[in-house]
């Protein structure tokens, strides 16, 4: 059975009708560095992160952001839920133009470095604003380098997402969690015969079983604080029962019919830096509205009710720090708050 590689750019089409869904991972390198190695040093103000809270990779930019404290040093941009096959558009900006890029579409600081780029444009995505031009969109890396090239910008108690002892027991969770779970629910969506459906479906349960068992007896995935890990892992589970439950066909079981991903997940949104950044609106809008092969009437479930997100989890029994030897974020910056979670629901 083919893979096909497929962008992100729709709306259009995102199954492949050839059988299993491959994700394009052809992204912008660049790095932002300490000593500026790629000819953009860290700098407090002088790049934009652009964002879309629907997107559960840009989800992970701004949690990691937030929980490092570097809201000021990296203002954020953020775009509509939903796009169209050009990009994302700043639609709800005023005039629908980002008020300091001054652009209507991110397409255009891909454009402004790389005339006619051809790969997808995607969010999370760094801007200079200098010269209006696109840094990089690489996410795997750019959380990493917030934790350790961006150090000198981080809030006072800020957490230490990827320390040096455990680095190489994160690298191999989250090498499996993006293989089944985080990439796993679109293969599972995006599937375009039944042997590669039920091959994703298989391989993703199968992971969230493992990942089960291993939270069972431990409160976060790596040591007994938050890391990247956890970050990565949650931007996943939290859009399970919204979106890939029944939009990706992933419905073996709902997150909430899973005790311990379902309490491991109510922990970390109750806590300072997840749940604040989430906007379950956005979320379901973007999937059900922009997958039209999928979804063709693009009409957007009313539910499920995220209340539940709020019930007591009792993870705190199994001990662990959130934060290690740091602190909780201070409180969301203005403007960048999201709706309280009893207007999220259509």
């Amino acid at each position: 059975m083919a893979d096909t590689t497929i962008t992100e750019t729709g709306p259009g089409s995102y199954v492949n009708p050839d059988g299993a869904f491959t994700r394009d991972q052809r992204y912008i390198a660049t790095r932002i560095t300490a000593d500026g190695r790629d000819g953009y040093p860290v700098e407090a103000g002088r790049y934009r992160l652009v964002v879309s809270r629907a997107c559960p990779w840009a989800g992970r930019m701004v949690i990691v952001r937030r929980l490092l404290g570097l809201e000021e040093a990296l203002p954020m941009g953020v775009t509509g839920p939903t796009h169209d096959k050009r990009s994302w558009t700043f639609d709800l900006d005023p005039g629908g133009r980002d008020p300091v890029l001054g652009i209507e579409r991110l397409q255009e600081a891909f454009f402004a470095r790389f005339p006619g780029y051809e790969r997808g444009i995607t969010v999370p995505a760094i801007v200079d604003v200098p010269t209006g031009q696109v840094v990089t969109n690489d996410y795997r890396q750019m959380t990493l380098d917030l934790s350790l090239e961006w150090t000198a910008l981080h809030r006072p108690g800020a957490p230490e997402l990827y320390p040096a002892p455990l680095r190489d027991e994160i690298d191999a969770i989250n090498e499996q969690v993006f293989e089944d779970v985080n990439d796993g629910v679109y293969r599972c969506g995006f599937a375009g015969s039944q042997q590669a459906y039920e091959a994703a479906y298989r391989r993703l349960f199968g992971r969230l079983d493992a990942l089960s068992e291993r939270l069972s007896a431990r409160r976060y995935l790596v040591g007994d604080t938050i890391t990247e890990a956890d970050v990565r892992l949650f931007c996943t589970l939290v859009r399970f029962d919204a979106v890939y439950h029944g939009h990706f066909k992933c419905n073996r079981s709902k997150l909430t019919e899973l005790p311990v991903l379902w309490a491991y997940a109510r922990d970390l949104f109750t806590t300072p830096g997840f749940g604040d950044t989430i906007h379950f609106g956005h979320i379901k809008s973007h999937y059900y509205e922009v997958h039209r092969d999928i979804n063709p009437t693009g009409i957007v479930p009313a539910g499920p009710d995220p209340a539940g997100w709020l019930t007591p989890h009792h993870r705190e029994q199994l001990g662990g720090r959130p934060f290690g030897d740091g602190t909780p974020p201070g409180p969301v910056p203005p403007g960048e708050t999201v709706p309280p979670l009893t207007d999220q629901v259509l």
